[in-house]
């Protein structure tokens, strides 16, 4: 057998923890790793998926982890490579996922000389990978590093990150030995399923027993609890609000599940956190506490997996260390079915109030098409096991607020760090997760125009070894930076500055269609419903070009005075846009008011 480099040994080792793809760029800093890739068996070594680009490479590995809970991988070359990979890592992060990234750096010789590419990069890298960062110095040290980095990823639920110079790369592999100052290392891990002390499950139990009106607030880490919080939901006669990130985390068709909470939010979230006694918080570290019960308005209680975060954003009166399945599981015993059910049946009321209001604010008429029209078509017709990404912008209002998922439904974007561009990486990497599975990226032109088009070349470079070919990306075409546009005007009481916030016109049908993928341009409302019923059966990826309003509104569920005087001040000062606002605004917001199925029946 021939001798093993180092870079021959690593790709073995990432089989060998069943991590069968890496999301990588190219680039002579890791350029040992990629040569020996050529070589390899595919029984020894992961699929290189090459992106357009760094950054979207890291994307790809965050949403491949968001839609596989495991481990994931992205690698990049020295200096600039390592740079690029940051954001999507940042991505990682503040959504808690294990991404682990494997970076080069130029040989050791040169390190300290100020040479090409050199740039200190355990120092970049000790805050976005903080929970482990470390270089590789001699092929000894390797499987260590790379097994912790795994493990640690895995344990903490955060990116890890390995530095390796190219001269290690290219050196002969051999493992630790028996021997002073050596580390062995060894391949798993079987983390375990952490219940909080029994005395505290009690104490909260008497709690929740205790309050008349329960609110629950669901987020990510309740993904693998929906039987329970069901269970405890009705037990407590409560509703579910879910936070952007556990917008999958149970069914819409629910009917006491509220929806969305927070700026994105709905009503009926709203109104419960407004109006209840007791706040049960399953899996969720939701940043924005005016949304909650005011502080002196509920008793709490907080359920974590991650004590770094438990008890933040509200004053629980008990903090449950544990897993939410299990966590749920030790309460149920200690919860008392309450008979009455007027709370409820309230939110019930709200929830099936609130979709009809959504349901009339898509029909209120745009130019050209309404965006809530876009998604409410799509809603009606999104397959059970569909995937869904949307970018960070106006399109996520529209996804939280508009999208019903149903149980098998998975869905997911930048939650925390709210980046813009990784709708259209979060596809790829999903679709990489689950080739079986339709996948659909809603994307503001701003996102597209940074780096979604890149991305398309992507997209047809593997598209056709997906044994279901459905990707469908489509773009909210308003040539206008719209969320930000909004906030402008409802947090700072200033017009829409056109140098900043109008995009140039694009076609991104043209696009898509000049590199081999299935497109359509859209500017009729008539037209949407079957546009997106071609596109789910289609034999490729398909690109919606979709002309939407930018005119429409992202009202939120509490729409402030304030936030009404400082829009009101903007379109006084000249807001180009005024009256088109004005009157969509209008139009739309009185759907909530108007007269509907349950007033009618009184």
């Amino acid at each position: 057998m021939a001798n093993q480099t180092v870079a021959a040994y690593l790709l073995k080792r990432l089989r060998e923890w069943e991590i069968d793809k890496v999301f990588a760029y190219p680039g002579d800093g890791i350029n040992g790793i990629v040569s020996t890739w050529s070589e390899a068996e595919e029984e020894d070594a992961p699929r290189f998926i090459q992106s357009r680009h760094e950054e979207m490479s890291a994307f790809q590995a965050v949403g491949h982890a968001k839609f596989t809970g495991q481990v994931s991988v992205c690698m990049g070359t020295s200096g600039p490579g390592a740079v690029h990979l940051l954001n999507g890592l940042y991505d990682a992060k503040l959504d808690h996922q294990p991404v682990v990234a494997i970076v080069g750096q130029t040989n050791r010789t040169a390190m300290g000389g100020s040479y090409q590419q050199e740039i200190d990069l355990v120092s970049l890298y000790k805050d976005v990978a903080s929970e482990y960062v470390h270089m590789v110095n001699s092929p000894q040290q390797l499987p260590n590093v790379l097994d912790r980095a795994i493990r640690v990823a895995l344990s903490e639920r955060a990116p890890t990150a390995i530095i390796i110079p190219l001269d290690i790369q290219e050196a002969e592999y051999s493992p630790p030995t028996h021997a002073f100052k050596m580390v062995p290392s060894s391949l798993g891990i079987n983390l375990p399923t952490a219940v909080p002390d029994a005395d505290a499950v009690e104490r909260a139990a008497a709690i929740l027993n205790e309050g008349k009106k329960v609110a629950i607030m669901a987020g990510a880490g309740a993904r693998d609890a929906r039987r329970e919080l069901d269970q405890v939901a009705d037990l407590l006669g409560a509703g579910v609000a879910k936070a952007l990130l556990g917008k999958d985390v149970l069914s819409d068709d629910l009917p006491y599940v509220t929806g969305a909470i927070g700026l994105l939010g709905t009503r009926p979230s709203f109104e419960m956190m407004r109006d209840c006694d007791t706040l049960l918080t399953v899996g969720s570290s939701f940043p924005y506490s005016q949304f909650l019960p005011e502080y002196d308005q509920a008793r709490a209680i907080d359920i974590d997996i991650d004590g770094k975060f438990i008890g933040m954003r509200y004053p629980y009166e008990e903090n449950l260390v544990g897993d939410a399945a299990a966590t749920l599981q030790a309460l149920i015993p200690h919860l008392q079915r309450k008979e009455d059910r007027q709370w409820r049946e309230q939110i019930e009321s709200n929830v099936d109030r609130w979709w009809e209001v959504m349901e009339a604010e898509a029909n209120v008429g745009g130019k050209p098409i309404n965006p809530l029209r876009l998604f409410s078509e799509l809603s009606k017709r999104m397959p059970d096991d569909v995937i869904v990404t949307a970018d960070s912008g106006s399109s996520a209002n529209w996804y939280a607020r508009q999208l019903k998922f149903t149980e098998n439904m998975r869905g997911s974007l930048s939650g925390t760090l709210a980046t813009m561009g990784p709708a259209v990486p979060y596809a790829i990497g999903g679709k990489f997760a689950h080739p079986d599975r339709p996948v659909i990226a809603m994307v503001g032109d701003g996102a597209m125009q940074m780096n979604g088009m890149a991305e398309l070349i992507t997209i047809r470079r593997y598209w056709e070894e997906w044994s279901d070919p459905r990707l469908i990306i489509c773009v909210l075409h308003n040539n206008d930076l719209n969320q930000v546009t909004w906030e402008i005007r409802a947090t700072e009481g200033s017009p829409k500055f056109i140098e900043s916030q109008r995009m140039p016109e694009v076609s991104y049908a043209s696009f898509a269609e000049s590199i081999g993928l299935r497109a359509q341009t859209i500017d009729d409302p008539e037209d949407l419903g079957q546009a997106w019923a071609d596109a789910l059966d289609a034999d490729r990826p398909t690109l919606l070009d979709v002309y939407v309003d930018p005119d429409m509104p992202p009202i939120p569920p509490d729409a402030t005075y304030a936030q009404a005087k400082d829009t009101a001040m903007s379109l006084i000062k000249g807001d180009p846009d005024r009256w088109g606002v004005i009157k969509e605004g209008v139009k739309t917001k009185a759907q909530e008011f108007l007269p509907h199925r349950d007033s009618d029946s009184q």
